[in-house]
């Protein structure tokens, strides 16, 4: 299966502002891969940019309770 995102422009997946993000997480959203892709910038620590419709400050908010759950 494929990402809801292939094909389209990446920068809609930069975005400067947590407006601009919900666009992006509006893609994410219908994605079947979502979660594989929310799990691989999970293990990557990914810094920048949406990833399975998770911004940086969500992802860092994931890990944190993962942390507390451990």
């Amino acid at each position: 299966m494929l990402g809801a995102c292939r094909g389209l422009d990446a920068s809609l997946f930069y975005p400067e502002t947590d407006e601009e993000a919900e666009t992006a997480k509006q893609v994410c959203d219908q994605c079947g891969v979502q979660q594989v892709c929310l799990d691989f910038a999970l293990n990557r620590r990914e810094k920048v940019g949406i990833w399975g419709g998770a911004t940086e400050r969500e992802r860092r908010r994931i890990l944190r309770q993962r942390r507390r759950t451990a």
